[in-house]
């Protein structure tokens, strides 16, 4: 067994959590390598498209002055794929009138960590997808970026029979900050066992199953997940919360445990008559804050979104005094990413064109899953967001106060009021979900 001393210091917007699931060749046998982060199983030779029936976003111009900085540089791509990536998911028909949550840092963690590993075509299709532009941005650029104070990390399960580059692992250690432990993958039930067990007790308990059936040729699990817990500078009173309809649609309501904050606090709002919504900002005891977006038109919201707004919203809200409600809710989301990466560019690693020759030289690699786990809870003392991203790798007052009242759909987000970034994003259509 080897282990890696686990760092907290990568950078907020680098955080990419992913899976792979490269092939293993044994003596007699090819077998199937899968290195995850988070969320992901893969076997060789499988090809399986899931969620991806969108339009193609082609987002904002990204040009930059070639002076910028690589932080500012992959900050400004991480903010376009967060949108690209929404789009994708909010468009796609199994999708339609769900809830969406998702974590876009884990999922650009998981696949710039892949990209570690990639090499050619395959590396430059991960790139361009992630919005980084290969003329001024080197994978060295991407892994250097450091990290910050939320609770995330990567691990490395590796089989006995499997021994990938080197250089691989220890950019995973230096970069990403990776622990390493050896399992015997041939035991399946134990080996998804103890991912599992390593998974729920980084993220408290609430991604417990990140590995239902694993196969019994893995041998590499990457995994990397992210834990956030805020606390609202100005909680909501317990005693407020009530019980009270939810319009999921027109003729659709749900009951929902709506909280309220006093009335004599003011909040920070913004009106956004350009997209028809209204933006409540609610900060945490951090750098971070939760957005909900509240508009008139879900679709003409969902569309127009950009990293712009959050920049307008976040410097022009306003304090006013409001009569709030929010719902009380708990809410987990699972994503198999495959058919969303193809659309956005990735696809060469999900077939024979694959090269990853930066994790074996050994064996022809390629991705055979990308999966993507979310959950997010809100209560009246704050809110606890949860994301694992997996890669699986295989051989081939008297006054009038006005009120706002999240009883229908609304998006919401978690973000950095400092960078901008985001760390969440999603949209809630059904508390109850």
């Amino acid at each position: 067994m080897f282990h890696f001393n686990c760092r907290k210091n990568l950078n907020y917007f680098l955080q990419l959590f992913f899976f792979f699931s490269p092939i293993k060749h044994c003596v007699t046998q090819m077998n199937t390598l899968s290195i995850w982060i988070l969320s992901a199983v893969v076997c060789l030779g499988r090809s399986h498209h899931h969620l991806g029936h969108g339009q193609e976003e082609t987002g904002q111009d990204t040009a930059v002055d070639p002076g910028t900085s690589s932080v500012s540089l992959v900050t400004s791509a991480n903010k376009e794929f967060t949108y690209s990536l929404y789009r994708k998911l909010a468009a796609h028909a199994d999708l339609q009138g769900k809830n969406i949550f998702f974590s876009p840092r884990s999922v650009s963690m998981a696949l710039a960590a892949l990209s570690v590993g990639a090499r050619g075509e395959t590396h430059e299709q991960l790139f361009s997808g992630l919005g980084f532009n290969s003329s001024l941005l080197t994978q060295a650029n991407v892994d250097q970026l450091s990290q910050e104070d939320t609770s995330e990390g990567t691990a490395v399960f590796m089989d006995n029979c499997f021994k990938p580059q080197p250089d691989f692992l220890e950019v995973l250690k230096q970069s990403y900050f990776s622990e390493g432990f050896n399992v015997d993958f041939s035991k399946t039930t134990d080996s998804a066992n103890t991912i599992n067990t390593y998974v729920a007790e980084k993220t408290k308990g609430k991604i417990d199953k990140l590995v239902e059936n694993l196969d019994p040729n893995t041998v590499m699990y990457l995994i990397s997940y992210i834990y956030f817990k805020g606390k609202w500078q100005t909680p909501f009173e317990p005693k407020l919360t009530k019980e009270e309809d939810f319009n999921v649609a027109e003729n659709t309501k749900v009951p929902v445990q709506m909280m309220n904050m006093e009335e004599d606090e003011d909040v920070d709002v913004y009106h956004d008559l350009a997209i028809n919504t209204s933006v409540l900002h609610l900060p945490f005891n951090s750098s971070y804050s939760m957005l909900l977006m509240l508009p008139n038109n879900m679709a003409e919201l969902e569309t127009a979104i950009c990293p712009g707004h959050v920049t307008k919203w976040l410097k022009w809200m306003k304090s006013r005094t409001y009569d709030i409600f929010v719902p009380k809710f708990s809410i987990k989301n699972s994503y198999k990413l495959n058919d969303v990466l193809n659309q956005m560019g990735m696809t060469d690693m999900f077939g024979d064109r694959a090269d990853l020759s930066g994790i074996s030289e050994g064996q022809k690699l390629a991705v055979s899953e990308v999966v993507h786990q979310a959950t997010l809870d809100v209560d009246e003392a704050g809110a606890i967001a949860t994301a694992a991203t997996g890669i699986g790798i295989g051989c081939l007052s008297l006054q009038y106060i006005p009120v706002m009242r999240f009883n229908r759909p609304f998006m919401v987000m978690i973000v950095d009021r400092i960078t901008e970034e985001t760390l969440f994003i999603g949209k809630i259509t059904n508390p109850n979900e």
